[in-house]
Formats: C-alpha cells, sequence, structure tokens
C-alpha cells in the first residue's frame, strides 16, 4: 500500500545502542560512509547514484510488519518492496544483497562494508568488542564479511583508510588506538580466512605480520609465498636471507653505507647486489630514505633477492661483519640491513618454519 521510503522514518524507534542512537541515525552514517566507499572502490556515476538511493533504503524494511515477523527475512523484502515501489533493478538488487556474506553487485558490497565497518567502529569505540566466546553484535562475522568479499571478488581496498572515515563519521570519539585495536581484530579474522582456504598458518603469519591493510593484497601475496616454500631450492633461498636477518635484527640504529670503507672483494660484491636487486624494486634511499613506487609483491622481492645468494654465502664465508674496528663493523651491518630491507612491507620471514 506504501512505498519503501515511507518506512524509513520509524527507523527512529529502533536503537542500535545508546550511544551510538538509532537505527535511522546508522542508517544516515551509512549513507555518507557508503559514498565514500564507492570512491574506494572505484564505482561509476551511475553506480554511485545507485548506492546513494539504495543505502538510503537499506533499512526501511526492519520496520514492516513483514520483517518484524520474519527476521531473517531483512533484505530479501526489502528488495521486494522496492521493486514494487518502482525503484530500479540495481537499487532493488544492492538492498538485497547487504547482508549476504559476498555481496555479487559492486553497489552492494558498497552497503554491506559500510554497514560492517559502522558496526565495528561505533561499538568497538563503545566499549563493547568482543570479549572470549561472547560476541552479542556479532563483530567477527561483521568482520569476516569485511575481508571475504574483498579477497573472493580480488578488489583492493585500503581499510585504515575506510576505518578512519566511519570513525569521523561516529557520535562518539574513536581514537586512533581503537581504530588500531579494530584493525588487529579485522586482520585476525583474515588470518582465519585465509588459513581455511588450505594456506599454510606460517605463510599466512608472515605476510599479515608485513601487510594486513588491504586483505586482496594479502591473499595474492600469501598465495604467492605458498609456492616460494613450496620450491626445491626454497632451502637455499631462506637460509641466505635469514643470516642477514638475524645478524641485524637486534641493531637499534640503521647504519648508513661508506662504499669508500667496503674492504675485501666480497663485500662489495655484495653491495653491487644489493643495489642491482634494490634496482628491480626501484627502492629509492634518497634523502629522505623513502621508498618510492615499490611493487609490493612477493615475487619481485624474491625474483630480486635469489640472483644475490652466491654474494651473500660468499660474504658470510669471508668477511668478518663484527670487526674489531667500529667503523668497518657498522658498515657491514649497514649492508645488510639494506639486504634485509629488501622484504619491508613484503612479508616478515622470520614467521616462516625453519627460518
Amino acid at each position: 500500500k506504501q512505498p519503501l521510503e515511507a518506512y524509513r522514518p520509524k527507523l527512529s524507534a529502533i536503537i542500535v545502542q545508546k550511544q551510538l542512537g538509532s537505527m535511522l541515525d546508522k542508517s544516515e552514517r551509512m549513507q555518507k560512509l557508503s559514498a565514500s566507499l564507492a570512491d574506494m572502490l572505484g564505482l561509476d556515476d551511475v553506480q554511485r547514484s545507485n548506492v546513494q538511493r539504495a543505502t538510503f533504503l537499506a533499512k526501511a524494511d526492519l520496520v514492516t510488519q513483514m520483517v518484524t515477523e520474519m527476521t531473517s527475512l531483512q533484505g530479501i523484502i526489502g528488495r521486494e518492496y522496492a521493486l514494487r515501489s518502482g525503484e530500479s533493478p540495481a537499487v532493488a538488487e544492492a538492498i538485497g544483497e547487504q547482508y549476504r556474506p559476498v555481496p555479487g553487485t559492486r553497489p552492494g558490497l558498497a552497503i554491506a562494508l559500510a554497514d560492517r565497518l559502522d558496526s565495528l567502529v561505533g561499538l568497538f569505540a563503545a566499549g563493547l568488542a568482543p570479549t572470549g566466546t561472547k560476541d552479542p553484535f556479532g563483530l567477527r562475522r561483521a568482520a569476516i564479511g569485511v575481508v571475504q568479499p574483498l579477497i573472493e571478488q580480488d578488489i583492493d581496498f585500503d581499510l585504515p583508510a575506510a576505518l578512519k572515515k566511519a570513525a569521523a563519521l561516529q557520535p562518539i570519539a574513536v581514537s586512533d588506538e581503537v581504530q588500531a585495536h579494530i584493525l588487529e581484530f579485522i586482520t585476525g579474522r583474515l588470518s582465519v580466512v585465509l588459513k581455511d582456504k588450505g594456506y599454510k598458518y606460517d605463510v599466512v603469519d608472515a605476510i599479515l605480520a608485513a601487510r594486513s591493510d588491504n586483505p586482496a593484497g594479502a591473499a595474492r601475496a600469501v598465495k604467492q609465498l605458498q609456492a616460494w616454500v613450496a620450491r626445491k631450492d626454497w632451502t637455499t633461498i631462506l637460509p641466505a636471507f635469514a643470516r642477514c636477518v638475524r645478524i641485524t635484527r637486534d641493531q637499534k640504529q640503521i647504519y648508513k653505507i661508506n662504499v669508500k670503507a667496503l674492504l675485501e672483494k666480497e663485500e662489495k660484491d655484495l653491495y653491487a647486489a644489493v643495489q642491482k636487486a634494490e634496482g628491480r624494486l626501484t627502492i629509492d634511499h634518497g634523502p629522505s630514505s623513502s621508498v618510492a613506487h615499490r611493487p609490493l609483491s612477493v615475487d619481485d622481492f624474491l625474483n630480486a633477492f635469489q640472483p644475490m645468494i652466491p654474494a651473500v654465502d660468499a660474504f658470510f664465508e669471508k668477511v668478518m661483519v663484527m670487526a674489531e674496528e667500529k667503523a668497518v663493523r657498522e658498515n657491514r651491518l649497514g649492508l645488510l640491513q639494506r639486504v634485509a630491507a629488501l622484504a619491508a612491507g613484503v612479508a616478515d620471514l622470520s614467521k616462516l618454519e625453519g627460518f
């Protein structure tokens, strides 16, 4: 008898949580957030327009008699009512997909992510993070619902940026510390999803220790690293890299390399090999020592490191790293730090079995 839109104002009667306001308040936060997420997901103008309309109507079916009687129909009935109210099929489809683990369309994904991120950020900020087995608000499911569709559809997505946007819309303060806690919580779910796909626990841990802010990127990296670990020559690759990391990881400062102070042939060879590898990875050790245009791929890193192995082995055989003379010692440590730094932002190989 009445369009879906007519139900929306009644959402003010449903309280989500006393600090976070009503379902209507949540719906308005979702609308602002989904506009930002549509940009991040690279949606076109038509899709963005559909996202805005669908997010506006997304929760309206919660106050219909049908959903009040049968709560499992939430979203499904919204879709039906939207079609009968004359909304476009794309808008109706996005409304229907919002509760699915993996929405099939980009607009549906934008709404689902807005809903789940709003819940995670708001409820964590209100001090209602899951504890032990208790998770009354289904936040573990919400976190899996953030990472799983991004992995399955292989969509690059900046999680920390999205959390920041969601935090800015909350009616209560969401500190940087809380946002870091939420990211850690989502990373925990991401780890579970990847291990459930059959990837080795140590491979997943090695990747997520270095990069968990883009779930699809992390999943690609895990797949690549698993393939390297299964190779016959892995038993020569990992030990060579591990030697460089183990001897330098307790150093409190990063040492600059003085090329003139490289005395032995083997350290000069290793320096040349490092420069070649960095060239392949386009690493810039300029004035700010920033990393420029880094292709964050496990394959890139290991393909650049592998040719260095003979130089690394020769260095350790012939060169005394911990030389008595301070300048010589620091120069050699600096050289090995440069080798270890090749993996920065790619993987923490120290998490792997056999490191």
